[in-house]
């Protein structure tokens, strides 16, 4: 049995879709998930990640586990316990969503110093592991669906700086390889869509998917980072902004990694923009 934590998120939903379409036995977890979200025959089971104890119940009898690091809570996991609940249960495999930026933002409280912690404690563990490495996601365009419905426009910053957003729907074609089959213990895959591009361009892929215009308005930094302050933290965001408007050639970098697992190219923010479009009417 596979246990996929943060399974009513953008990749964990996902996920559990390729695994129950490939036949695993799966249970999916979150906080707030019911049997509505999930395709039949996948077991729904609540657990929290930062309460290391509801999770033994839905780790017990399972061989692999798909860990998210936490997103904006991951400072409060205790990963320790978590792959202690892993290990008690049966789990001989994790497979870790980590992110590029521990490596990319090694001194970042937000993104180097957690997730490295966590990813330390993934190393450590005794179990055979896969750590994966997103860049940005190219579902965070979905911050602007509601003005995109309601007035056609689309704000954001630094309009003209690329980065090779990555398609949710990739990591969890990579991940659920990864659970699933061997040659990839003590790996770590940074993934990137196969092409940069910017917040001006991104705009303009939701306007063809869309067949209508959408206009687009270059946000300042500090217009931005009040917006941002009302769902994540300041660290988070400071650091984010930086990335977004300052990348380094790291974040630049485009990966060969997810070619190198599916064995085809990653696909492009249009691609994306094409099969999510509705959200956007």
């Amino acid at each position: 049995m596979i246990v996929v934590t943060g399974a009513t998120g953008n990749v964990g939903r996902s996920l559990v879709q390729v695994l129950a379409a490939a036949g695993a036995q799966v249970t999916a977890t979150s906080r707030g998930i019911t049997d509505a979200d999930v395709p039949p025959g996948v077991r729904a089971e609540r657990s929290d990640l930062i309460d290391a104890e509801s999770l033994r119940p839905v780790l017990d009898g399972a061989d692999a586990l798909f860990l998210q690091s936490g997103g904006a809570s991951a400072h409060l996991l205790d990963p320790h316990a978590i792959l202690d609940a892993a290990k008690t249960g049966g789990v001989r495999r994790v497979v870790l969503l980590s992110s590029q930026g521990v490596a990319t933002r090694p001194d970042s409280a937000s993104h180097g110093d957690t997730g490295r912690a966590i990813e330390d404690a993934v190393r450590e563990s005794g179990l055979d592991w896969t750590i994966l490495r997103p860049g940005g996601f190219a579902s965070n365009a979905f911050a602007w669906v509601e003005s995109v419905r309601t007035r056609r426009e689309i704000a954001a910053p630094f309009a003209g700086t690329g980065l090779p957003v990555i398609d949710p729907d990739d990591i969890a074609e990579v991940g659920a390889v990864t659970l699933r089959e061997n040659g990839h213990a003590g790996r770590i895959y940074e993934l990137t869509g196969p092409e940069l591009s910017t917040p001006r361009e991104r705009a303009s892929a939701i306007a063809d998917a869309l067949g209508e215009p959408v206009r687009f308005t270059e946000q300042t930094r500090e217009e931005a980072r009040a917006q941002m302050l009302g769902f994540l933290p300041e660290p988070v965001v400071e650091t984010t902004l930086t990335i977004l408007g300052e990348p380094n050639p790291a974040e630049q970098r485009i990966s060969p990694d997810v070619e190198q697992v599916l064995g085809r190219a990653p696909r492009t923010f249009a691609d994306w923009a094409q099969r999510y479009v509705g959200a956007f009417r």
